[in-house]
C-alpha cells in the first residue's frame, strides 16, 4: 500500500512538472464574437460599437461628401461583421527611386475614394479618378479584424526582436519594423502604418466614409479640387472622439475566429520546412496587461508584423514608410475564409499566391516548387484550415 502511495506521489510530481511544459490554449471563437473575459462593462461597448460599425452613415451626418461606403460593415462582412470584404478598393502612390514615396496629397491622397452624396452630383461634380501623376496603382481588398486587440497588446520587444533588416544571420529574410508618422513601431495597415488601433479606426472612417474628426476637422478634396460652398452642411468634426473610441473598442474585443477545420499536422510540418514559419509566425503572447481578457493571452496570427520585400510581381504602390514591394507580413488567419488571395486578390488560388511571392520569400516559394504533388496537397488543406 505504501508503494502504491508513494508511485502515485511520483506520478503526479511528474503530471504537474509536465503540464508546465505545455503551451497555454489559444484564444479563439466563432467570428464576430467577443473575447472572452471581457466585463459587463467591456461587453457593452463592444455592442454599442458593433451597432455603430453596422450604422449607415447620411450626407445630413457627414458622410462625405466623396467616400467609398457608408458603413464600416459594407467593407468588413465576411463571413461576419468584422471580417474581411468582397468590394475593392483602389490605391495610388507616385514612387521616384531618388526621391522616395509620394502619396499624391495634393492630389487627393493615396485612396481613391469612388462615390459622391447628392449635392456633388448637382453641382455637376464626378468621384474621384487616378491621377496621371500615379505610377503606382492598385486593388486593395479589405482585411478581416479579428483579433486586433491581441495583436496590439503584444509587448514592441516581441516584435522587434525577429527584425533584422541588415539580414544579420544570413538567411536571405530581412524583416524590418514599419513606423508611424511619429516614429512609432507600425502593426496595423497592410504596409505597417498606424502603431494604434485608434490610429488605424479613425483614418478608416475618414478617407472611406469622408467623416471629420477631431484630428482631421477639414473635408478631403475630390483629387485636391476645392469644393463649392454649402455641399458639406454638417458641422466639423462630425464623428467626435467618444464615437473613435467605441469603434476602436468594438474592433479591439473582436476574437480572433477559430480554425475553419481541425489543422493538419503534416500539412503545418510541411508548411514550417519550407520556410514559411519564417515569416508567418504561427502564434504570439500578449504582454502583462490590466486588461484581463488580453493578459499574457496566446493566439495564432501567422504573422511577424514586419515589413519584408516581395520581389517584383508584389510591387505597385507605396507609402512614406515602405518602397513599392515591401508588405507586412499578412496574417494567415482566416485565409480559409477567402476565395481571393494577396492583397489584390488577383490570386485565385493558393498555388497561385505562393508562385507570386518574390523577394525574401523566394527561397520558401522555390522549395514549394519543389514539393511532391502529394505534400502540395497537405500545405494547401493545411493553409485552407485557417
Amino acid at each position: 500500500m505504501r508503494f502504491g502511495v508513494a508511485r502515485l506521489r511520483a506520478l503526479l510530481i511528474l503530471a504537474v512538472a509536465g503540464c508546465a511544459t505545455i503551451e497555454a490554449p489559444v484564444v479563439e471563437g466563432e467570428p464576430g464574437a467577443p473575447l472572452p473575459g471581457l466585463t459587463d462593462e467591456q461587453l457593452l461597448r463592444f455592442r454599442q460599437g458593433r451597432a455603430l460599425f453596422d450604422r449607415a452613415f447620411t450626407p445630413e451626418e457627414g458622410l462625405g461628401p466623396i467616400f467609398n461606403q457608408a458603413r464600416c460593415v459594407s467593407c468588413h462582412d465576411l463571413p461576419e461583421s468584422g471580417g474581411h470584404g468582397a468590394e475593392p478598393v483602389t490605391k495610388v502612390s507616385h514612387y521616384d527611386p531618388d526621391t522616395g514615396c509620394d502619396p499624391l496629397t495634393r492630389l487627393g491622397g493615396g485612396l481613391l475614394q469612388e462615390s459622391v452624396v447628392p449635392a456633388m452630383r448637382e453641382a455637376g461634380l464626378r468621384a474621384e479618378r487616378t491621377p496621371v501623376e500615379a505610377n503606382g496603382v492598385t486593388l486593395m481588398f479589405p482585411p478581416q479584424l479579428f483579433g486586433l486587440g491581441l495583436v496590439e497588446a503584444v509587448a514592441e520587444e516581441r516584435i522587434l526582436s525577429r527584425s533584422d533588416p541588415e539580414d544579420g544571420d544570413g538567411d536571405g529574410i530581412s524583416g524590418r519594423p514599419g513606423l508611424d508618422p511619429d516614429g512609432r513601431l507600425a502593426r496595423f495597415g497592410l504596409r505597417a502604418t498606424h502603431a494604434t488601433l485608434d490610429s488605424f479606426v479613425e483614418e478608416a472612417i475618414r478617407v472611406e466614409m469622408g467623416l471629420t474628426t477631431p484630428e482631421h476637422p477639414e473635408e478631403m478634396l475630390p483629387n485636391g479640387e476645392p469644393l463649392p460652398p454649402g455641399i458639406d452642411a454638417a458641422p466639423d468634426p462630425e464623428v467626435g472622439d467618444s464615437e473613435i473610441a467605441l469603434l476602436s473598442d468594438y474592433v479591439r474585443f473582436l476574437v480572433p475566429n477559430r480554425l475553419v477545420t481541425p489543422p493538419d499536422p503534416v500539412g503545418e510540418e510541411i508548411f514550417r520546412d519550407i520556410g514559411c514559419a519564417d515569416c508567418h509566425t504561427p502564434t504570439m503572447t500578449t504582454a502583462p496587461n490590466d486588461n484581463p481578457a488580453l493578459d499574457r493571452k496566446r493566439f495564432r496570427i501567422y504573422s511577424d508584423l514586419l515589413l519584408h520585400d516581395m520581389g517584383r510581381e508584389l510591387a505597385d504602390i507605396c507609402t512614406p514608410g515602405s518602397v513599392p514591394g515591401e508588405w507586412r507580413t499578412a496574417p494567415l488567419v482566416g485565409l480559409g475564409l477567402r476565395n481571393r488571395f494577396l492583397h489584390h486578390g488577383q490570386a485565385l488560388d493558393l498555388s497561385l499566391a505562393m508562385e507570386m511571392h518574390g523577394g525574401e520569400a523566394s527561397a520558401a516559394r522555390d522549395a514549394f516548387n519543389r514539393l511532391s504533388p502529394a505534400r502540395t496537397q497537405r500545405l494547401i488543406a493545411f493553409l485552407k484550415s485557417l
